[in-house]
């Protein structure tokens, strides 16, 4: 059906039968121009029409222009000659349909400017991810809002809340993630296509169906979102859990639930009013989202049909997941050896310098290698973060952790040699694990028995990585300034019509939200967190609460931008109970509310942002997402808190060693130990003047000194590896450690280097026909297996154990055991003094 020039396009579109084609935003957009948005210019000198933005850069060359506008963008490759901008011109009298083809064999994007006018735009991104993931095309009327959507919704969003929060409190544990319930809802919606009638309703003038017609892509992605919120539950339940089964402290439901929906709403309102800086720039590309968006278009649509002989997406997830559920019982139950393959400990177990280089547990992991997909992906897929920051990462554990820490160690800096090199505890003075109830007594720190205990104690690893996570905290603010600093003032005043990219012109049909409706749930959410923390006597005061809130606002920001061009998720936990531990010392569970309120806000902001990006590339409608998160926020919060007071008040012994079925409440546990060690110890007596890791906060500076060279450096040489170097993934992406070790980051590090290098430089085809479709068959299958292993296995009466060589022999290890390289000859170490 043609359009007809000068009309709007919805006037031509029939009103019963099928949908239409989806229209091409650039056809679009070019049809609403006058001829003087279409007439060019050459200088920033030329008299525009008023309503014309004019180019506020200098008249230089276009190449410089170019680089210097894209120079901290390090997923834009400036070195390819990219094509002329495409002018609306080009587009009129043009027809377009809908097409599957590869968007690998498109043209090339045209060279575009952030300051472009109207008549410069893209017709596809310029990002290869982004055009092998996402569709450039769009139906605005698709149904989105439909009971399937919400009946599926709600319900995957209080069953897999409910699911996770039971087993959150067992050891092992079995996490059933998000793109579990992204799989399963697609043969639920389909179901419920077949089975729902498709009868036509009128109520208060608004035509609906239980079944508008075949189940679509959108309903899906909608689905998918609310999982999203859903399936991670809340950061708070660990507070309300050592609350009431470490400090015994009897709560009543208004408090908890006023926290909990404070904390998760405030962290939604958060994420909504960052899109302007992170979800309409075509720049944040968000690597975890275009997985999904890969795996949504694959199980909706037949890429592969007419695919020149290639194997179809469809199929090749399919078999990928297939295999991936197979060889997973193999690492995860026959032979565990082979998921830690320390194959070199094995040979020599009991020598003690073979084991703290090879070691994959308490080691450096010089291993690098393992057989088991979850090990490689402990730290977030290989396959869709940028090699540019796997490079930083590997970077900073071959200085820090590969270099540095065995120097510490073998040297006992700080008295490390008595203990292990790399565990995720802390220890005392005859290096056994640090016994928290020990200094503690009617929930209530005494520094009398502190100082007749022992000071507190932290591996090489563990040193290694405060100090990073100090640095991190200042270099997230210095690279953000240094970089993205006028970006981030220019786009206070931007809006989603400011945005030039493809996937913002075809979010213009849809109605946007407005920034004051997340103002609004923001200040509701923030009231909540000032009502509860005043009902209860947590000890903490309001004022110490808005600065956990500010926190979380200034840190959000950066960490969004961070996560969505690196895909590494960097945490500020340690820096903010820190910061309570110096503004409420001795205040153990004022310490735990004031880090549950600045991390959630901050951290949940970054999630919804993530989401509200996948919406975006997906063409949700913006008040659609608007009210599936906040639906699915809400009923989460209600839902994880009352099955933990379930679990509290009907299972006998929980969070103790005499649980039944191991709830033993292990991420418990540590919040308990972390509120005792920063609220109770403080972290005066561990960093203070007098402190033995006072030489640690030179992090701090560290962090906010490091990325300036590395900044000038890239401006004087644009088109060289300086632009690369991002200092706060350098410090900031081996978070992890020690919980996860260098074996992981490894093992992480060798599977980016030969599918984002290697492959990506010399089968680049293939690369953006399956990359991300693998690491989506990759985890779904692991993820599948875990379950059935775990419920067939492992669970029913005790579970069913196999016992041969193949799976104790990296047990058998000193690396396994933990062996420090230094026993002292009394018994005990460091100081003779402490207080």
């Amino acid at each position: 059906m043609q359009l007809k020039e000068g009309m709007d396009p919805a006037d031509n579109l029939p009103r019963r039968g099928p949908p239409p084609p989806p229209l091409n935003a650039t056809l679009l957009f070019a049809m609403s121009m006058s001829e003087d948005d279409l007439k060019p210019y050459t200088s920033s000198a030329e008299e525009l029409p008023q309503y014309v933005r004019r180019r506020n850069v200098p008249d230089v060359p276009e190449d410089v222009d170019y680089i210097m506008e894209h120079l901290n963008d390090p997923n834009i490759d400036l070195k390819q000659r990219l094509g002329k901008p495409v002018s609306s011109e080009s587009f009129k009298g043009k027809n377009y349909e809908h097409s599957d083809d590869d968007t690998e064999s498109r043209s090339a994007p045209s060279r575009t400017s952030r300051n472009s006018t109207a008549i410069e735009f893209d017709d596809e991104s310029p990002y290869p991810e982004v055009r092998s993931a996402v569709s450039s095309v769009d139906d605005p009327l698709m149904p989105v809002n439909t009971f399937r959507m919400w009946f599926l919704g709600i319900f995957l969003t209080i069953l897999l809340a409910g699911v996770n929060q039971v087993f959150d409190y067992r050891a092992p544990s079995v996490f059933i993630t998000s793109i579990v319930g992204q799989l399963i809802s697609l043969p639920m919606g389909k179901f419920l296509e077949w089975v729902l009638p498709t009868t036509q309703f009128k109520t208060f003038n608004y035509i609906w169906s239980f079944n508008p017609g075949p189940f679509n892509i959108k309903e899906h992605v909608c689905i998918t979102v609310m999982i999203n919120v859903a399936y991670i539950g809340s950061y708070v339940t660990d507070v309300l859990a050592t609350q009431q089964m470490y400090y015994h402290q009897h709560l009543h439901f208004g408090y908890q639930i006023l926290l909990i929906l404070g904390t998760q709403v405030f962290g939604f309102s958060l994420g909504g009013i960052l899109r302007q800086f992170v979800v309409w720039p075509a720049s944040m590309i968000w690597p975890s989202a275009l997985v999904n968006s890969a795996l949504f278009n694959t199980l909706h649509k037949n890429y592969g049909k007419s695919d020149r002989g290639h194997m179809t997406r469809e199929k090749f997830f399919f078999l990928v997941c297939a295999g991936s559920f197979l060889w997973y019982w193999v690492p995860g139950y026959l032979f565990t050896g082979l998921s830690v393959f320390n194959w070199v400990c094995w040979i020599a177990p009991t020598n003690l310098k073979v084991n703290t280089v090879f070691g994959s547990l308490s080691g450096l992991g010089m291993s690098v290698i393992t057989f088991d997909w979850s090990q490689i992906s402990f730290i977030g897929s290989p396959l869709i973060t940028p090699w540019w920051s796997e490079m930083n990462t590997i970077a900073s554990v071959f200085i820090c952790f590969w270099f540095v820490v065995p120097i510490m160690y073998f040297k006992n800096v700080l008295f490390t040699g008595y203990l292990p090199l790399s565990a995720y505890n802390s220890f005392d003075n005859t290096g056994a694990p640090y016994n928290i109830s020990a200094v503690v007594q009617d929930g209530v720190f005494v520094p009398e028995l502190y100082s007749t205990y022992s000071p507190i104690f932290m591996t090489a690893a563990l040193c290694m990585a405060y100090f990073l996570s100090f640095a991190t905290f200042g270099a997230i603010f210095t690279h953000t300034f240094l970089w993205f600093g006028r970006d981030i003032a220019r786009r206070f005043r931007s809006s989603l019509k400011d945005e030039r990219d493809i996937h913002s012109r075809l979010m213009q049909a849809y109605p946007e939200v407005p920034t004051w409706w997340y103002i609004l749930i923001g200040v509701l959410s923030t009231i909540f967190i000032f009502v509860a923390i005043e009902i209860f006597p947590t000890r903490l005061p309001i004022w110490a609460a808005a600065l956990a809130l500010f926190i979380s606002m200034v840190a959000a920001v950066p960490l969004a931008m961070l996560q969505a061009i690196t895909n590494q998720h960097v945490a500020l936990q340690v820096v903010e109970e820190m910061i309570a531990g110096y503004a409420l010392p001795g205040r153990p569970v004022a310490n735990i509310v004031f880090k549950a309120i600045a991390y959630t806000g901050s951290a949940q902001g970054v999630a919804f942002a993530a989401d509200l990006k996948l919406g975006h590339y997906m063409k949700i409608p913006p008040r659609t997402m608007f009210t599936i998160q906040l639906t699915a926020a809400i009923i989460t919060s209600f839902v994880v808190l009352i099955v933990q007071n379930w679990m509290f008040s009907n299972i006998a012994g929980i969070c103790t060693d005499a649980a039944p079925d191991n709830f033993v409440c292990p991420s418990t546990n540590v919040f308990a130990t972390a509120s005792i060690t920063w609220g109770g110890i403080g972290p005066g007596r561990l960093f203070g003047t007098d402190g033995m890791y006072n030489p640690l906060l030179y992090g701090f500076l560290f962090g906010a000194v490091a990325p300036i060279p590395f900044y000038y450096l890239a401006r004087r040489f644009p088109l060289s590896f300086w632009r690369y170097i991002n200092i706060p993934v350098f410090c900031g992406g081996v978070a992890a450690i020690p919980a996860a070790s260098a074996y992981n980051y490894a093992a992480w590090a060798l599977t980016g280097f030969i599918f984002n290098f290697v492959i990506r430089r010399r089968h680049f085809r293939w690369w953006m026909r399956y990359n991300y479709i693998l690491s989506a068959a990759l985890d779904a299958g692991v993820a599948l297996s875990l379950i059935v292993i775990f419920f067939a296995v492992q669970y029913p009466k005790g579970g069913t154990v196999l016992n041969w060589w193949g799976n104790t022999v990296w047990e058998n290890t000193y690396d396994a055991m933990g062996m420090p390289l230094l026993v002292s000859e009394t018994g005990t170490f460091g100081p003779k003094t402490w207080s």
